[in-house]
């Protein structure tokens, strides 16, 4: 499944605060919530991923014995520091969104309740992996409104920023609708379908076009997708019409075609009317080259005639909006409520809890955002994981989280599933939050 990493994946601020918390008995019990401070432009929602990677971190928190001889031998930290860490496991609780759930700005997505240093350590980690999957299945599920009914497959593996990176993004587009990846190890990992077709090379390798997809064909039969714009797209396109009866005589059956350059709209009317009066109207047309969900909104409403498209770029790094202005703040230490009050960045205080209300229509109307016991009207997002360190169910399958990520994208208002900017959903604060960051801020002020 997902490979373990060194508790050593963090900042250094964050041992440093370690040490300072046992040198001073800070060790009660902290509430930590992350959350997004603000929607980007042109987001008018978000989805929750990365929890799954989260928990699995969280319960497999441990340093070894060569981290610690490690430290030991490179920073400053004392005996006692050091055997805290060796014997250090993760024994909080976790409250969170289920993957795939829409969330909006202020609203935690997760809720870590452990004894202060436990609920520090893992900041660095926690951020790093839901931050990244929310915001690529966030991406990915743009794409999915843009492309209703088409076929998705992540093509983003070689432009992402690593590896991880890489088979993450394959996992949050996944469970936010793509049809699949063209990243293998998220088939070992995690069963996602695995799609692939042929790069220019071969047929550049081959002296006739025709004589690299058949040679192709006969090698790799199976869900045959040819790449047709090497040289000439619509020559091309005549050569597989040509080349389909013998293969079909071979038993093997032409799939699909893909583009990957050139202007895709009209190059795809006149591929298929090629394949049309070819007698090969079940193949199917596969797209990709720098697509980004405005283009297959341009694309889709020119009636362009493809079935699918393979995103690659803009997926993985989410180019439009690379990074959420996202945090994992302390709300509450040792039973009193805290909250931080930096200009542009002040939070709300305590532990919360946020309510979902919906229409007739099963739409969404509005959140409320309030304190964990204040009960209001609707759903509750946060469901308990975690308790004393250790999860309370297996984890939910893909299918399953995909399941989860599609109603909610059905259950958005209609405002929200286009790519607009400057519309959400209303998201109300309760008397009772409002009251107690005032409670808050008078203690802090040191009035009574």
């Amino acid at each position: 499944m997902y490979p373990a990493t060194s508790p050593l994946l963090t900042d250094l601020y964050q041992l440093n605060m370690l040490q300072a918390y046992l040198d001073h008995g800070r060790l009660d019990t902290a509430v930590f919530e992350f959350f997004v401070r603000r929607l980007p432009a042109r987001r008018g929602f978000l989805m929750a991923a990365g929890l799954e990677q989260a928990l699995d971190f969280l319960e497999n928190l441990q340093f070894s014995n060569e981290d610690i001889n490690w430290l030991r031998q490179n920073y400053r930290f004392t005996d006692r520091f050091l055997d805290y860490l060796a014997s250090l496991r993760f024994t909080g609780d976790v409250d969170a969104m289920p993957e795939g759930s829409i969330f909006f700005a202020n609203e935690p997505i997760i809720r870590v309740t452990a004894p202060l240093p436990e609920a520090q350590l893992v900041e660095t980690r926690l951020i790093n992996i839901l931050h990244f999957q929310s915001l690529i299945a966030s991406k990915a599920a743009r794409m999915v409104l843009a492309a209703p009914g088409k076929q998705l497959v992540d093509f983003g593996l070689r432009r992402a920023h690593g590896g991880e990176a890489g088979l993450m993004a394959a996992r949050a587009s996944y469970l936010a609708g793509f049809a699949g990846t063209a990243t293998v190890l998220a088939r070992k990992d995690f069963g996602i379908p695995v799609f692939g077709t042929m790069a220019h090379s071969f047929i550049q390798a081959h002296d006739d076009e025709t004589a690299a997809f058949s040679a192709f064909a006969r090698s790799r039969p199976d869900n045959l997708v040819l790449l047709i714009d090497t040289y000439d797209t619509e020559a091309a396109a005549r050569k597989v019409v040509a080349l389909a009866p013998r293969l079909k005589q071979a038993g093997i059956a032409v799939h699909g075609v893909r583009l990957d350059s050139g202007d895709l709209v009209a190059l795809s009317k006149s591929v298929r009317r090629i394949l049309d009066e070819g007698d090969l109207q079940h193949v199917t047309i596969l797209a990709s080259g720098g697509l980004d969900e405005d283009e297959l909104v341009r694309i889709l409403g020119a009636n362009a005639p493809i079935d699918g498209f393979g995103v690659g770029t803009s997926l993985t790094t989410s180019s439009d909006v690379p990074a959420l202005d996202c945090a994992y703040k302390l709300q509450e230490y040792a039973g009193i409520a805290r909250r931080k009050r930096s200009v542009g960045k002040a939070t709300w205080p305590g532990r919360k809890q946020v309510w979902r209300s919906f229409g007739a229509d099963g739409r969404m109307t509005g959140d409320v955002l309030a304190l964990q016991d204040d009960r209001q009207a609707g759903e509750p997002l946060l469901l308990p994981f975690m308790r004393h360190g250790r999860r309370l169910a297996a984890p939910p399958t893909l299918p399953d989280i995909r399941k989860r990520a599609a109603q909610g994208l059905s259950q958005l208002p209609e405002s929200l599933r286009h790519l607009s900017d400057g519309t959400t959903l209303p998201v109300a604060v309760t008397p009772g939050l409002i009251a107690l960051a005032a409670e808050v801020d008078r203690r802090c002020a040191g009035i009574t």
